[in-house]
């Protein structure tokens, strides 16, 4: 007699006797990325209201007994996560091994992208000031940008701008969630305090 070859969904569906927060919760733990309530609908058996519904109170029960997961509603649907209380936890644990990570110009680059979009390769490269071909076919590979549009006018130039993967690994519903860009910005007095220091010192230079 073959063996069947059981599928995660096939043996979820096969327990009559487990609630639908079971079901949930066992095909959040095992996704690699986040699930849509219609998709999760489907493959539970159940209403999208319902399960959206059943979602929302775990996120609620999780919130108050201090897990240390999380559930999140991203642009692209539900994900199972890190609660931001143990980020340091996660951090350390994630930092055994870098190579994945995204250099400083990448991750420059991407925020230039995030805040500024739809944008343009030249108008990146004349933000950062140097070339910056390399970096966007990196974060392109990388699932994190994808072209949007073409902009106008002669040569109609390839605009980028973030996708959902983008807003997923950030932890963002969608980009109206994004920090302002102010609180980046160093404090115009502090810039002009800087300036008159380094002037200062230039002076002193000088006059050596």
């Amino acid at each position: 007699m073959p063996i069947h070859d059981w599928t995660w969904k096939e043996s979820i569906l096969m327990r009559d006797d487990l609630s639908l927060e079971q079901r949930l919760e066992a095909m959040l733990t095992v996704a690699l990325e986040p699930i849509s309530a219609e998709e999760l609908a489907d493959v539970a058996e159940a209403d999208a209201a319902q399960v959206t519904a059943v979602l929302r109170d775990l996120r609620t029960q999780y919130i108050e007994e201090k897990r240390g997961f999380q559930l999140a509603e991203l642009a692209s649907g539900w994900v199972m996560q890190s609660s931001p209380d143990v980020a340091q936890w996660v951090t350390r644990f994630a930092n055994r091994d870098v190579s994945h990570r995204l250099s400083s110009a990448a991750l420059e680059t991407l925020a230039i992208i995030a805040y500024r979009q739809p944008i343009s390769r030249a108008q990146i490269t004349a933000l950062r000031g140097v070339n910056v071909d390399g970096v966007v076919r990196l974060l392109e590979q990388r699932g994190y940008i994808d072209e949007v549009g073409r902009a106008p006018g002669p040569g109609q130039s390839i605009l980028y701008g973030t996708t959902e993967l983008f807003l997923d690994r950030m932890g963002l519903a969608s980009l109206l969630e994004l920090p302002p860009i102010e609180d980046f910005l160093v404090p115009l007095e502090t810039a002009q305090a800087l300036v008159a220091e380094m002037n200062s010192v230039s002076d002193d230079l000088d006059g050596a």
